[in-house]
């Protein structure tokens, strides 16, 4: 299938750090081409051990990002220890520390003095047309959804999600909406962008993208020791290999943010106790919200638009 190009237009990451486009007009050394038959993440020239400093430099920065909240807090009199803290430090802190995820990804990726473009990160449109991009992001999901219930039943487990808990989602309809936000918009997009946009395209690389998947899946579960039981962070890694394997089929960081925020849309509605009918008012309210945040995000010029002749592919290839 015939290679398309993708022109550069006036988005931040197709600049170098002194603010003049790199690598001619496309902004890029490489990766100006968007092959859509081919499988795997975008192109980019971002060295494996990467990875595994940008996931220890987003863990620095969220643990600033933190202190950057908690040390005005405490100046307001606001009572913080490491057995109790209040939910709304909960929530903000939390936020902080995936927003420190994009932000780490991003400064990683202009090292050297690279060009960056946001397509790199899996931003463009999937390489499957919509139905079958729509039947990947579900067959995802429903993989991840037998493993985690196979699994329960063999460890005989039903746990609870502790972070829901600590952010106070109970306690009044605030922290709720503030809950249901962070937990099923803003974590998919930061937790995507840092794990599947930047640590598995790099560790692709290296040997391959299962070998890849397989890393980035168990990084993804150990990243959320603390926040999740013990128990559920196996399945959280299986989740964490599917997204990769999203990735790899639909060539777009979009269906697995939006497999991600549907998981944990599924999630936070079934362990508040809500019916089916609230679950997906949470789940198509929280895929709209991220479609708005897309849409803003491109006609500010933080996503490069992308061709809309990108080349589709209608078969079924999903080696």
């Amino acid at each position: 299938m015939e290679r398309e190009r993708i022109e550069n237009v006036d988005a931040p990451f197709g600049f170098g750090p002194d603010g003049s486009r790199r690598g001619g007009p496309g902004g890029s050394r490489r990766g100006d081409a968007y092959d859509g038959s081919r499988l795997g993440p975008a192109d980019n020239d971002w060295m494996p051990w990467t990875a595994f400093a940008a996931l220890v430099g987003a863990l620095v920065l969220a643990a600033v990002g933190s202190l950057i909240v908690d040390i005005p807090a405490l100046a307001l009199g606001v009572k913080i220890t490491s057995e109790h803290v209040p939910h709304g430090v909960e929530l903000a802190d939390t936020i902080v520390q995936d927003l420190a995820f994009v932000v780490t990804v991003v400064l990683f990726a202009h090292v050297g003095g690279r060009a960056v473009r946001s397509w790199q990160f899996g931003l463009r449109p999937s390489r499957l047309r919509l139905a079958r991009t729509a039947l990947a992001v579900v067959g995802a999901y429903v993989a991840f959804f037998i493993f985690s219930a196979m699994w329960a039943a063999i460890l005989h487990v039903s746990t609870k999600e502790e972070l829901l808990k600590a952010l106070g989602a109970n306690e009044t309809t605030v922290l709720l909406a503030f809950s249901a936000l962070l937990t099923t918009v803003i974590a998919p997009i930061c937790e995507e962008t840092l794990f599947r946009g930047y640590i598995f395209a790099a560790l692709s690389k290296w040997r391959g993208w299962l070998p890849a998947a397989a890393l980035t899946g168990v990084l993804f579960g150990v990243i959320h020791a603390g926040s999740a039981p013990a128990a559920d962070l196996v399945p959280l890694a299986v989740l964490g290999f599917m997204l990769c394997w999203l990735y790899r089929v639909t060539g777009s960081l979009y269906s697995c943010i939006a497999a991600h925020s549907l998981n944990n849309s599924i999630a936070f509605g079934a362990l508040e106790g809500w019916l089916w009918w609230q679950i997906a008012l949470l789940a198509i309210g929280a895929l709209a919200t991220i479609g708005l945040i897309g849409l803003l995000l491109a006609r500010m010029g933080v996503i490069s638009a992308v061709s809309t002749d990108l080349p589709i592919v209608s078969g079924s290839s999903y080696s």
